[in-house]
């Protein structure tokens, strides 16, 4: 066993890879799933990677100076994730947030030292779904604030830190799997662990096939956007072209119903023991139709990107 950490922040990473046999063998698949467990950071959340690696790049480069505010506009995991870095690193943080997040993450974020600035849904939206249309309000908040304080701007839908943030843990999938991935899937939130992934996973093996998740009806990258729908898998499904995004890196892409992403996990829940949350549904309903179709027989690789105790404010469990 290693010895003791002297801060929280070295306890993100190095996430457990679970195969899920026992999920398999209930939907008679012809292939495996293997989910990176990445709710099993700090805050519960894959996000944990990026508040610490963009916070030690802007360090590095000069764009965070001691004391400085950080501010943020998130749809909430990410919050959570740069109060706690933040909170270890002796940075005031600000977090621009919409009110159709869920209240759990809120509630964490002021826990963890940090200010939050809830922004109102656009009237358009349903109420607990952010919508692209809510991202736009709560981005000129943002702003506004980072104006007005001098703050360093995270900025996690523009900065490409994000993206290199996954890199570590596509290595690990790939080690963990012992080189099996064939295929990895994966809901397009800033799209960051998906390049992310998409990157590492290729650089092992440029045969690796990577899909783009993404809500029926909102389906940017699919081109298949219908005027009116909305879901309620939050973390994404924006509806619009995500800036660190790059087209090239997708193989293929799978539509999920918020039904589909709900009743996912709570099977993962069942079947595996696995509590978490809307998005990582998303990704094991995605995988649970390419083994059905395009990828039988195949070995997939998915994230669990947090953890269930996030939506107890929500009807997921009810």
């Amino acid at each position: 066993m290693d010895k003791y950490i002297t801060s929280i922040t070295q306890a993100i990473g190095k996430t457990p890879l679970l195969r899920l046999d026992r999920l398999a063998k209930i939907m008679e698949l012809d292939g495996h799933i293997y989910a990176k467990l990445e709710q099993l950071n700090p805050t519960y959340s894959k996000k944990d990677r990026i508040a610490l690696g963009m916070i030690e790049n802007a360090e590095k480069k000069g764009l965070l100076r001691p004391g400085q505010p950080v501010l943020e506009m998130t749809s909430g995991n990410t919050g959570t994730s740069i109060a706690m870095v933040c909170s270890a690193k002796g940075y005031p943080f600000i977090c621009v947030i919409s009110k159709g997040n869920s209240v759990e993450r809120v509630r964490m974020i002021k826990a963890l030292g940090g200010q939050v600035v809830l922004v109102d849904q656009s009237p358009t939206s349903l109420p607990g779904k952010v919508s692209g249309d809510d991202m736009i309000l709560v981005e000129v908040e943002a702003e506004r604030i980072v104006a007005q304080t001098g703050a360093f701007f995270f900025n996690q839908f523009c900065n490409h830190d994000n993206s290199v943030s996954h890199e570590p843990a596509a290595m690990e999938m790939w080690q963990q799997s012992q080189g099996k991935i064939q295929a990895f899937a994966d809901f397009i939130g800033t799209g960051g662990t998906f390049m992310g992934y998409s990157r590492g996973l290729k650089h092992h093996n440029p045969n690796v096939r990577c899909y783009a998740v993404e809500p029926c009806g909102c389906a940017f990258y699919k081109g298949e956007v219908r005027p009116g729908s909305s879901h309620i898998i939050q973390g994404g499904g924006y509806s619009k072209h995500m800036a660190i995004v790059d087209r090239s890196y997708m193989d293929g892409f799978v539509t999920i119903t918020s039904e589909e992403a709900g009743e996912a996990t709570k099977l993962l829940a069942k079947a595996e023991g696995v509590f978490s949350g809307f998005s990582s549904g998303a990704n094991l309903m995605a995988a649970i139709k390419l083994l059905r179709g395009t990828e039988k027989g195949g070995h997939i690789g998915i994230v669990i990107n947090d953890c269930g105790l996030k939506y107890m404010s929500t009807n997921l469990f009810c």
